[in-house]
């Protein structure tokens, strides 16, 4: 691992390189036409690709400026409707950034939406799509190795370092695709999709990242805007009193009290629980795990931990016992659950989600620097002091290769009612995001789920089930603040 002392270019923020030749799979020649009219023209071959499911991929432009020089390829599933009368395409997001939309389809709660077809694609840059390329699996390994939560000089060095021949290795093995893998960029794409699927409105349901791909196709399309939910609400607004360590920090406290109240053997109180966990994870700072041939650090077990908040309680009772665990020298069951948040199969190869992530959450964000990033670590431990400090600093995006896409708040002006859910205990996109959202988007109406987990469609709630079926098969929009428990 080089030192950021002997690396200059460290000195600069989003450093730039020299350019780069890479041809990421999915890269094709752009169909003949003037402008789009050779990608609106294609048709949608669906080929029956597992039980009730087909799969289909088009071409888009990598560059909706340049349309003619160059495209990427788009993979998409569908689940065909089954009753009638049809109501056209619901396309289906989960999230992430880097999500796989067609794996989505696959475990969507479609029961009551049998009129739509169930449309989920893999954005740019991740999976089947044209995918982002970085690091390969051995060094992605040695990268996660890193301490996020550097406390001394040598290890945020380190981390520089590293964070920087991370982004230099996604230039090199990706190119000009990082410079078009914003969610504007998406939106685009989307708009594509519901032109070739022939539906003169969109139709969409998003998750968590899903939803700024939502908001923002409400303001760059807000006449073509059908019925939108967006659950799970990410921040559209520039005010950063709210952060995603908030969101963590109070569900982490919402497990410690039910763990003390069903007697978890990790601490009496929900303060004893909190003590437990945070020296257990002080403790491997400096004296990490062994499990089989690979190391449980802290970070790994702090992302692993983070892991389980998403499903709310039923995972809270496996967490207690795989802490337990660890706690008695076996961290095989939170390494696990690091992976499977890292996207690292059992074979010790990754998904896209790992690459992807960073390229779309950098293109969409404005960052003053490294400097400024330690600065607003310290910050985020005063507003989230367990996993403020664990997150660590923001160095991913001050060192991408790539600037950032224009930067905008998404208003919807002109859309059609959107239906906005958020939980009070969601981990991952903290309450106050949905609220802020749906007061931002002039159309947006708020539906409450008063409970645990991130995302609620879809079985936690009959309540906000029903009332998600109930706009989307009918048009019924519900009463803006209405709570569901």
């Amino acid at each position: 691992m080089i030192g950021i002392s002997q690396t200059p270019a460290l000195q600069v923020d989003r450093p730039r390189f020299e350019k780069s030749s890479a041809t990421p799979d999915g890269f094709e020649d752009a169909p003949s036409g003037e402008g789009l009219s050779g990608y609106l023209g294609q048709d949608v071959d669906w080929r029956t690709c597992g039980g009730e499911y087909t799969c289909a991929s088009v071409l888009a432009p990598l560059d909706y400026a340049n349309p003619s020089d160059q495209a990427i390829t788009l993979a998409l599933a569908k689940k065909e409707a089954t009753k009638s009368p049809k109501l056209g395409t619901l396309f289906v997001n989960p999230g992430g950034p880097g999500a796989s939309g067609r794996n989505l389809v696959t475990y969507f709660a479609s029961k009551g939406l049998e009129q739509y077809d169930i449309v989920g694609w893999d954005p740019r840059g991740t999976n089947a799509s044209t995918p982002v390329k970085c690091f390969d699996d051995e060094a992605t390994d040695a990268f996660n190795q890193l301490d996020a939560s550097p406390d001394e000089e040598a290890e945020t060095n380190a981390l520089i370092a590293g964070t920087y021949e991370f982004g230099k290795s996604c230039w090199e093995n990706s190119g000009e695709l990082l410079n078009h893998i914003s969610t504007i960029d998406t939106v685009r794409d989307l708009d594509l999709l519901r032109d070739l699927v022939g539906d003169e409105k969109l139709s969409y349901l998003g998750y968590s990242y899903g939803t700024q791909i939502g908001s923002f196709y409400a303001d760059l399309f807000p006449q073509r805007v059908g019925r939108l939910v967006l659950d799970a609400a990410v921040d559209i607004t520039d005010d950063e009193s709210v952060i995603q360590a908030m969101g963590f920090d109070l569900a982490l406290g919402n497990f410690a009290s039910w763990c003390a109240e069903h007697s978890c053997d990790l601490g009496d109180s929900k303060e004893a629980v909190l003590t437990t966990l945070t020296d257990f994870l002080d403790k491997l700072d400096a004296r990490p795990l062994e499990v089989g041939d690979r190391t449980l650090t802290q970070t790994l077990a702090a992302t692993g931990i983070a892991a389980y908040m998403y499903g709310g309680i039923p995972a809270w009772q496996v967490l207690a016992k795989d802490l337990r665990a660890a706690l008695d020298g076996d961290g095989q069951a939170l390494l696990k659950s690091s992976d499977g948040l890292n996207d690292r199969s059992d074979d010790g190869s990754y998904g896209s989600l790992f690459y992807s992530f960073p390229a779309i959450g950098c293109a969409d964000s404005t960052d003053d620097g490294v400097v400024d990033a330690e600065k607003k670590w310290v910050e985020d431990q005063a507003k989230a002091p367990i996993y403020g400090k664990y997150f660590g600093p923001g160095y991913t995006c001050a060192l991408w290769p790539v600037h950032s896409s224009p930067q905008f708040k998404p208003t919807g002006s002109g859309a059609a009612p959107i239906v906005v859910v958020g939980a009070t205990g969601d981990p991952a996109t903290p309450y106050q995001n949905a609220v802020t959202m749906a007061q931002q988007l002039e159309s947006g109406v708020l539906l409450t789920y008063e409970g645990e987990g991130h995302g609620t469609f879809g079985g936690k709630s009959t309540c906000i089930d029903n009332a998600v079926i109930a706009y989307l098969t009918k048009g019924t929009v519900p009463a803006d603040g209405t709570t569901c428990q």
